[in-house]
């Protein structure tokens, strides 16, 4: 049992040390994470695993946050609307599919020659846990102390916080011939935080910091191409890849700072009224390695709608998990400490998404979906809502 005038030095020393810090408005998203991350003001004895432990925990959070916004799947590029030329009918461009296809799954036909399709979406998420744990109700804990007989924290300090993004992505796709399409998108990105780091000290909390930041720009710039090798009338297999250009700022989460290119293959089947499409592709050059995988099933309802089905999955090799560690504390006998790090692992991720697309006149889609995650690795949110809409050309 830790002596009582122990006790009391080390309430002293909180005491002393806990003048709150306000931060109106950070630089950066990655300052205002620095701000309320890395000053952790619990007296553990050893300020050199206070340091690496915090810096840790601050890599892998920018590192979540950066991989939901710079690798953010960006709507399927073939047209909800895609065309052949049929020979029988003298080269006239002829639908190609009953259904419009599904959110993030490619299908393996293309948009049709010299076909052009333009495309917005917009999308909304707030992220309230962390690799499981709670992120708004006060019980991240981020550092803390108890005894070594005791498993309850007599001194523990807390992080809250607030994220939330809007995403608007705007999207173009043009086949070249029957065959090969080639596409852009371009994400214009708001990220805002706000969090809070307190104290609490044998039931008594003190505020230590409080932070708010928001930001805007452009993401990285998505280029696409796509070659179908292989046709059967809606069925077949494509070959394609993806390139993030680094146009979006890396100090603010919206850019990975570097080009990733990501190869896959997309195949697809449809009967009369429904439709099931499978990619995979690997990302190369990113903040992570990482294996992409996704398969949809649409089906052709009455009243020009599509209902979609969707699950999409990733596995970053070295995106990193939130982890406690704990250390007997240098000084002071029968107390350890624990502290919030992170260890460089593997992680796996999947979502599910549901949605509708309409054909609301002409070739205009109008589209809807709600994503919820399966898993709990990374930044999670309950749902993830997007609409959107389409427009295609030259029919």
């Amino acid at each position: 049992m830790i002596p009582g005038r122990v006790a009391a030095l080390l309430g002293a020393l909180v005491v002393f040390s806990a003048h709150p810090s306000l931060a109106g408005a950070q630089p950066t998203i990655t300052g205002a994470l620095s701000f309320l991350l890395t000053n952790r003001s619990i007296p553990t004895g050893d300020f050199a695993r206070d340091e690496e432990a915090a810096r840790a925990t601050l890599d892998t959070i920018a590192t979540f946050l950066r991989s939901e916004l710079t690798t953010l799947p960006v709507a399927s590029s073939a047209s909800g609307f895609t065309y052949r030329m049929d020979p029988a009918l003298g080269g006239v461009p002829v639908r190609s599919t009953t259904t419009f296809g599904s959110f993030l799954t490619e299908r393996s036909l293309t948009v049709g020659r010299l076909q052009l399709s333009l495309a917005a979406s917009y999308q909304s998420a707030t992220f309230d846990r962390i690799d499981g744990r709670n992120l708004r109700d006060g019980t991240l804990r981020a550092t803390a102390s108890r005894l070594t007989s005791d498993q309850a924290p007599f001194d523990v300090e807390t992080v809250t916080m607030r994220i939330h993004t809007d995403t608007v992505t705007v999207a173009a796709n043009v086949g070249i011939t029957d065959r090969l399409e080639v596409g852009a998108a371009v994400p214009i990105q708001r990220l805002t935080l706000a969090g809070e780091r307190v104290d609490t000290y044998r039931g008594t909390p003190l505020l230590q910091a409080a932070v708010a930041a928001t930001s805007s720009g452009a993401g990285d710039l998505v280029l696409r191409t796509k070659l179908n090798v292989f046709r059967g009338g809606a069925a077949g297999i494509a070959i394609g890849g993806e390139a993030r250009v680094p146009t979006g700022s890396a100090a603010n989460l919206f850019g990975a700072g570097r080009t990733t290119v990501k190869p896959r293959v997309m195949w697809s089947m449809e009967s009369d009224h429904v439709a099931v499409d499978t990619n995979v592709g690997y990302v190369l050059g990113g903040i992570s390695d990482e294996l992409d995988y996704s398969a949809g099933v649409t089906s052709a309802g009455t009243h020009k709608i599509t209902l979609v089905g969707e699950l999409a999955g990733r596995r970053l090799n070295s995106a990193g998990r939130l982890i406690d560690v704990i250390t007997r504390h240098p000084v002071l006998a029968g107390v350890e400490t624990v502290r919030l790090s992170a260890v460089e692992q593997p992680t796996n991720r999947v979502v599910a998404i549901a949605g509708v697309k309409w054909n609301a006149a002409a070739t205009w889609l109008v589209t809807a979906n709600l994503a919820r995650s399966l898993t709990n690795a990374g930044l999670t949110a309950r749902w993830v809502s997007t609409v959107g809409a389409e427009y295609a050309f030259g029919e």
